[in-house]
């Protein structure tokens, strides 16, 4: 069964999911890498479809290395 996530993430709980320090994903809030948080007040928010969208392109990313090692 798919996890279900909640409508918005903390910065927190970014950085847990991807087993990342808070300041690692602030770094990729910087470099525009990640999933694109949205600024709500004092506090960066990340939607569930941006962390969704996020995850299938870490997939897609992972399976193209892989095909293209296999193809080596």
């Amino acid at each position: 069964m798919a996890e279900q996530l909640p409508a918005y993430l903390t910065l927190p709980e970014i950085a847990e999911r991807y087993r990342m320090t808070s300041a690692t994903v602030r770094y990729w809030r910087h470099t525009g890498y990640g999933p694109q948080g949205a600024r709500v007040g004092a506090r960066v928010l990340y939607p569930r479809a941006e962390v969704e969208r996020f995850d299938r392109e870490i997939a897609r990313d992972n399976s193209r290395d892989g095909l293209e090692r296999a193809a080596r």
